[in-house]
């Protein structure tokens, strides 16, 4: 890793632990996704994770899942906004990858699915099955990847082009003023913490986990799968989530509506196995990323 983005994260680490009670609960969302997903890893995934992390992250990849939204708006980092999204035509509740996969100047896979296939590539030049020479910053690759997976089972995050996912809905979230993709991205989350959880991020956590030993375990292995034995497949998720963007973000959000307890209180149980799913997804992807099988194919 290079000593300027090891002396980025970890300025941003340091702010992290100083400000913490002013971080947007859209890390909170990252950092429950990651965390989930080291609780699934195999051995080998544990040691090759931790051989990639800065020293600053001190072996938690949680601690800097939320990196590639800290970067973004950064001049040097700014090619990488539209990595984090992928838009589909207004009212079409479908997901195309060559439809849909470009950026507003219509340059081919990027997006989120396609950055996910990136840099799924790129850590699979790195592992140990690979005879190829490393052409590329791992350590970036590993904290893009696993940022891009959460992204992409938020369902807003594959909406419709025309509001640019629920960014230009404007709505209240109860008594306050926000828009469509920031309820989802954060303000779900928010109230679910406040309401149930006492504030605590950790006891949100410890739910989520509880309900994939019991209520979801028998999900747990086909959300783990790929089709046709690949090794990451964000096509699905992101045809999950515009299913459920239609389903249920855009319903009854029109400009202007107020959202209150019942939206809350429907769309929570879709926020909370988003997450679940997606740290089971991101743990499942670098453990066929890593493992010490013969690769049966490449993303």
């Amino acid at each position: 890793m290079n000593s300027s983005l090891s002396l980025w994260l970890t300025r941003v680490l340091v702010l992290t632990q100083l400000i913490h009670g002013a971080l947007s609960w859209g890390k909170e969302g990252h950092y429950t996704v990651c965390k989930i997903a080291e609780s699934y890893f195999e051995e080998e995934t544990v040691a090759a994770v931790k051989k990639l992390l800065p020293e600053s992250a001190q072996g938690d990849l949680a601690s800097v899942c939320s990196w590639p939204d800290e970067i973004k708006h950064h001049w040097q980092w700014r090619w990488t906004s539209p990595l984090h999204y992928v838009d589909t035509p207004d009212y079409r509740c479908n997901y195309q990858y060559c439809r849909d996969c470009h950026d507003t100047h219509k340059h081919q896979d990027r997006c989120v699915t396609g950055a996910i296939f990136n840099y799924t590539m790129q850590l699979m030049s790195g592992s140990e099955n690979s005879r190829r020479i490393v052409h590329y910053n791992l350590t970036e690759a590993l904290m893009f990847l696993s940022h891009y997976i959460g992204d992409v089972h938020q369902p807003l995050h594959v909406g419709f082009l025309g509001d640019e996912g629920g960014n230009t809905i404007t709505v209240r979230w109860y008594r306050r003023k926000t828009n469509l993709h920031h309820v989802w991205d954060n303000m779900i989350i928010e109230s679910a913490l406040k309401t149930y959880y006492n504030k605590s991020l950790p006891l949100m956590i410890q739910a989520l986990q509880a309900n994939l030993t019991h209520g979801w375990s028998n999900d747990v292995p086909s959300w783990e799968s790929c089709q046709l034995n690949q090794t990451a497949c964000p096509n699905s998720y992101a045809s999950e989530s515009i299913s459920l963007a239609c389903k249920y973000a855009y319903r009854n959000a029109t400009p202007g509506t107020t959202l209150g307890d019942e939206y809350f209180l429907s769309r929570l149980p879709i926020v909370e196995k988003r997450l679940a799913q997606g740290g089971i997804r991101l743990a499942a992807t670098l453990n066929r990323i890593f493992s010490s099988q013969p690769k049966l194919a490449e993303a």
